[in-house]
């Protein structure tokens, strides 16, 4: 079940393409190719379940007698399945049996049937002594996690495989970890902890069963750009030796990176209207595509305004190659919302900016906290003396 170096797992193709056919932003000409191709997979590997659920939401004709035959495929592979770990009981050693049982769990994965394949996982983990196949065991569930996007599943395996990192486990295991919680802190929009996670995890990066190295880098600029400050991001990312090998081969990314960083905010306008499109559907990224938009251009205004104590609208307007009454009505949003600290002059048509005082600000927020621990002081003393 897990991805060869190179190729990604064949389950969480299927779910990118299933994806892409419930998005209403991809023509429907791609629809019909994704639509036989999905079949094909689902087909392939009997997964009944997978072909029931989707058959309903997209509205397909149910082909009953692909369903009945696919329910005897799987009865007659279980049957087999149970009589190889039956014969191991009786006839082999602890390993047999385990590999016998494990079969069965990625048997189910394969079929797409979660709920016995959790089952089936917990039996082959009662049978397995090592730390490291014990962890095995855990990516097979969070590769069905993200198959489903069942993130408690997600969060819950990878508090688990932290705590057998406690008892032993390999570099390599850990190293891959880190990239299987990035994608959790991603899609759930941690991206600070994402793209520390993923920037640790450059020069170490193994986990082709969720993605190729390309879209790695994608998941780790994008987060980062919105993440660190830019004396970080010049050290850890735009003078990266492996992102540099590699940024050049997805789309509009290096114009990204490189003319926020060099203040070619025109250049950056243009080729984050590029990537739009690919964060809009990405499967892990697409839920967050309206608050990407705003942080990315939260940073990237504040950038320019970092250089000014006052600037003309106008100015401002032709560095990012737009009309006046956008960036009016740009700024005046993410002022109201509080993410720039600048007040408009419009008579005027002048920015000027006035950037908080970070020792007032932890003077006010100290005050606040210490407000708040005195009234649950009172609070506790009045319940102690009842």
């Amino acid at each position: 079940m897990e991805g060869q170096e190179g190729t990604q797992m064949p389950h969480l193709v299927l779910a990118n393409k299933l994806f892409l056919l419930r998005h209403p932003d991809v023509p429907d000409i791609e629809k019909v190719r994704l639509k036989e191709e999905v079949f094909v997979s689902i087909k392939d590997n009997d997964m009944v379940s997978v072909y029931e659920s989707t058959a309903a939401e997209l509205g397909w004709e149910v082909d009953q007698g692909l369903v009945d035959a696919m329910r005897v495929k799987i009865e007659e592979e279980v049957k087999k399945l149970d009589e190889k770990i039956a014969d191991a009981e009786e006839n082999l050693g602890e390993s047999e049996v385990r590999e016998a049982h494990l079969a069965k769990s990625l048997f189910y994965i394969k079929i797409g049937d979660q709920e016995k394949a959790l089952v089936q996982l917990k039996v082959t983990e009662r049978k397995t002594v090592a730390v490291g196949q014990k962890m095995d065991l855990v990516f097979y569930t969070l590769q069905l996690g993200f198959f489903y996007m069942d993130f408690d599943l997600i969060s819950k395996s990878i508090d688990k495989a932290k705590n057998l990192f406690e008892e032993g486990g390999d570099w390599e295991r850990k190293n891959r970890l880190k990239v299987y919680e990035g994608l959790y802190c991603m899609a759930t929009r941690n991206f600070k902890k994402a793209a520390s996670l993923f920037l640790d995890s450059i020069s170490t990066f193994t986990t082709y069963e969720l993605f190729n190295y390309d879209t790695f880098i994608f998941y780790t600029v994008l987060t980062s750009v919105i993440s660190l400050d830019r004396v970080s991001l010049k050290q850890k990312v735009v003078d990266a030796p492996e992102i540099l090998t590699v940024i050049g081969k997805v789309p509009h990314l290096s114009e990204f990176l490189n003319s926020l960083y060099g203040c070619q905010y025109k250049s950056f306008f243009s080729a984050f209207a590029g990537l739009a499109d690919q964060i809009k559907l990405d499967r892990y990224l697409h839920r967050h595509f309206r608050y990407y938009m705003r942080e990315v251009r939260t940073v990237v205004y504040s950038q320019f305004l970092e250089s000014y104590k006052s600037v003309t609208m106008d100015a401002m307007a032709r560095a990012f190659g737009v009309n006046v009454d956008f960036i009016d009505m740009e700024l005046s949003r993410f002022i109201a919302a509080g993410k720039l600290h600048c007040k408009i002059d419009k008579v005027a048509g002048v920015l000027e900016t006035n950037r908080p005082d970070a020792k007032n600000a932890l003077y006010q927020s100290t005050i606040k906290q210490g407000d708040f621990l005195l009234n649950r002081i009172q609070k506790l003393s009045r319940v102690i003396d009842l």
